[in-house]
């Protein structure tokens, strides 16, 4: 009894079951989207507003930085008995 999906219905098609074998592949398509995303902005704000944007979220991911290593650091901080939190 039990046993898993492929004790069921077998390997799927064209997977080899060996996980390594397309390593290389996401990051090739992610670049590739990044690319396209960066083209297709280009053309729709247009050169002039493209350093603006870059600026804006520059800052945006500056912040996320910022609050996700004050979280980190007041999840380490150790709390005494007197600590009203």
């Amino acid at each position: 009894m039990g046993g898993g999906c492929r004790e069921r219905f077998g390997a799927l098609p064209g997977h080899s079951g060996y996980r390594g074998t397309r390593s290389t592949i996401p990051a090739m398509d992610l670049l590739v989207v990044l690319i396209v995303l960066l083209i297709l902005a280009l053309i729709w704000r247009g050169p002039k507003t493209l350093p603006q944007l870059g600026n804006m979220f520059g800052r945006g991911v500056r912040a996320a930085r910022e609050e996700a290593d004050r979280m980190r650091a007041d999840k380490d901080t150790p709390k005494g008995p007197d600590d009203p939190s």
